[in-house]
């Protein structure tokens, strides 16, 4: 090989071309080295952020309220790591269909649903105390009407539950102590509409709507939202007026969220498969706006809605569809309350029922009921897209309560 093709000057003397040589060597095993630490270094820092996400402080316990029979008992408690993966902790409480659960108001207590129909004819709301190592039961009360199904309190320690067979909203109070009240009252619902699923009353869901007296009953049988007002004296719900706001013919409404800036409301229907806007006006009544598929255009086969949420920045809204077995992503137009379709997700399940967005909005938990899992997904706050992280094994699973 010549000099030439190796870049080395031709006036080096034989000594000095060693030393040359040596030096050129000297730098290239410097170089290596040097890059191999920037590499290491860059590695390290990457191991670094890893874990700082693996030790953050952002760990959620969270509870699962099933349907009872064959493998399930009752209320599981499970764990939400800082990295979106889960740890299951149990069984927390053995109780008959917990179906929808919630929690009171200063977060000391469970309220599970049991919906079953009993000898009165009546359900059951059940109320629980929250401790490390499960649950421990408190009070039983009817519910006032057959397989109640949804559950809210507020911070004045009401509590409503919406009984689907009774097509009826039940009012009671849970104490200090936790003990639930008797029955205070009952808003029976009237009416019905087009579908077979709609031949008579079907309350699906009852809501304290956020910094009001009000309370917004969501009736799948009659296809309206029925409104009234909580009279804490009397602990009586009067009806206002209008008393009723219609969806579509066949619409179905089941469940709502409340946008965070209290003047829109988003309406999920199951039976249609769409999600309504409802806009609040300055007088207090309610209106209804815009209405938008949640599949697919090219999608044909059965589907049923279940579940709506809107994330903590208001900016997304996501609600389930059973059938497509998928969550649709919306972006809320920030002036009008809009939405736009941005895409499904699969739960990578069977038939998502409930979901929940964690306290910090990071991620989103999916109860898939008949493919007995619950499967998280990473949210990104940015965009909305969702990112499948973990499942794990749930026995029925249909409510989802951080």
């Amino acid at each position: 090989m010549s000099l030439a093709k190796c870049n080395i000057p031709k006036n080096l003397t034989k000594c000095n071309l060693v030393i040359y040589l040596s030096m050129k060597k000297l730098f290239t095993v410097v170089l290596f080295f040097t890059l191999f630490s920037i590499i290491n270094a860059k590695d390290e820092g990457y191991k670094l952020k890893i874990e700082e996400v693996k030790s953050g402080k952002n760990t959620y316990s969270f509870y699962v309220g099933t349907y009872t029979g064959g493998d399930s008992e009752g209320i599981y408690k499970y764990t939400l790591m800082p990295d979106g993966t889960f740890e299951k902790i149990g069984l927390a409480a053995k109780t008959e269909n917990p179906s929808f659960l919630t929690r009171s108001y200063d977060k000391k207590y469970i309220l599970a649903v049991s919906e079953v129909k009993s000898g009165d004819n009546t359900g059951a709301v059940v109320s629980f105390s929250i401790l490390d190592d499960g649950l421990k039961f408190i009070s039983k009360t009817t519910s006032g009407g057959a397989h109640p199904c949804f559950v809210a309190s507020n911070s004045d320690g009401f509590v409503l539950a919406a009984n689907y067979t009774g097509g009826n909203v039940g009012l009671m109070r849970i104490g200090e102590d936790g003990v639930l009240s008797d029955l205070l009252d009952v808003q029976q619902h009237e009416g019905s509409d087009l579908t077979d699923r709609q031949g008579s009353p079907h309350a699906h869901s009852a809501w304290f709507e956020p910094g009001s007296p009000n309370i917004i009953s969501v009736d799948l049988g009659t296809n309206e939202l029925w409104f009234s007002s909580l009279d804490s004296k009397k602990q009586k719900l009067k009806a206002l007026k209008p008393q009723t706001l219609k969806m579509a013919p066949g619409a179905g409404p089941r469940h709502l969220c409340f946008h965070p800036n209290n003047k829109w409301i988003y309406v999920v229907n199951e039976l249609d498969c769409t999600v309504s806007l409802v806009k609040k006006l300055q007088s207090g009544e309610y209106k209804k706006d815009q209405a938008i598929s949640t599949l697919p255009e090219t999608y044909t086969d059965r589907n049923s809605c279940a579940d709506i949420h809107v994330s903590p920045d208001g900016r997304y809204v996501y609600a389930s569809n059973r059938g497509h077995n998928s969550l649709v992503i919306y972006a809320v137009n920030e002036e009008n309350g809009a939405l736009k379709m941005l895409g499904h997700q699969s739960t990578f399940g069977s038939t998502p029922r409930n979901f929940s967005i964690s306290p910090d909005g990071k991620y989103i938990v999916v109860a898939n009921q008949n493919s007995n899992n619950l499967v998280s997904f990473l949210r990104d706050k940015n965009s909305g897209v969702l990112q499948f992280i973990d499942q794990i094994e749930a026995p029925k699973p249909v409510c989802v309560l951080f």
